[in-house]
């Protein structure tokens, strides 16, 4: 992504188009209410959205066999490769086809749901699952063995979550560890791989008792970082192609900055 382009073309108030992931089975959960707040402040910003609600939906979210109708009734499923095959053949089933036709369309996806067990529903995780297959997300010839752009390349994205904890759970010392750590798996493993810009995640803590003038002051902090999702600066992720890594994906010795630990090690030097 020309991220200068792109800064100077929200300068000018161009319409960008966002695809909006919200996940929960309760239409009047917190979860819903922060869809539709973010659906409407950024269509009152001149953006046009699409929504996917996975429940709503009724999202099949495993993979298995009934995913590729043309594999024989005796053939070892192998998962992998007949994604690759399906996707590269037109073959993928209607539902998978259209949500990727939305991640085409999409300059930015927004994904919108509780951390459960400390990661997405199960529903979102299946959506990953079957959306993101070999050929469209990731594979030979693209991100990131060899920076070629994928289906995913350069389009923003932004994690928004509810978690019950208190946000002192999620600190720099709280029991859970920090939310960027937690989101780990989805920020670095699976958009950095796949050649996306994720942006730091926006989280709503403390939900299980979260009274009217929180929300309210949830949907301020929101609303800042939905006016920011085509300026603010990514998550400065190593790529597995810039040179930092070994042939056997180990970080080479000395390229953090002293002092650095954990999964910081694979975020670049801020500023």
């Amino acid at each position: 992504m020309n991220t200068d382009v792109n800064t100077a073309a929200d300068a000018r108030g161009e319409s960008k188009k966002i695809l909006l992931v919200t996940v929960h089975p309760e239409s009047r959960s917190l979860t819903a209410s922060l869809s539709a707040f973010a659906a409407d402040h950024l269509r009152a910003a001149g953006h046009e959205v699409r929504v996917s609600d996975l429940y709503a939906m009724k999202w099949k979210a495993t993979v298995d066999a009934d995913d590729f109708p043309d594999l024989a009734g005796d053939e070892r499923l192998s998962v992998m490769a007949e994604a690759g095959r399906a996707t590269a053949e037109g073959r993928l089933t209607a539902d998978v086809a259209a949500e990727q036709e939305k991640v085409r369309w999409a300059d930015a996806i927004v994904f919108q749901f509780p951390v459960w067990w400390f990661g997405p529903p199960a529903i979102l995780k299946g959506w990953f699952d079957r959306v993101f297959t070999p050929g469209f997300a990731y594979g030979p010839g693209l991100v990131p063995y060899s920076g070629g752009a994928s289906a995913l390349s350069g389009r923003r994205v932004l994690l928004s979550v509810t978690a019950g904890a208190r946000a002192t759970a999620f600190s720099d010392r709280g029991i859970h560890g920090s939310i960027a750590d937690v989101l780990h798996p989805l920020q670095h493993g699976l958009f950095a791989f796949t050649g996306m810009d994720p942006l730091d995640p926006f989280a709503v803590y403390g939900t299980n008792t979260l009274p009217v003038e929180g929300f309210e002051e949830a949907k301020q902090a929101y609303a800042a970082r939905l006016d920011g999702l085509f300026t603010d600066a990514p998550v400065p992720y190593r790529l597995l192609s810039g040179g930092d890594y070994d042939h056997d994906m180990r970080l080479l010795p000395g390229v953090e900055e002293p002092g650095t630990s954990s999964l910081d090690r694979h975020v670049r030097p801020r500023g």
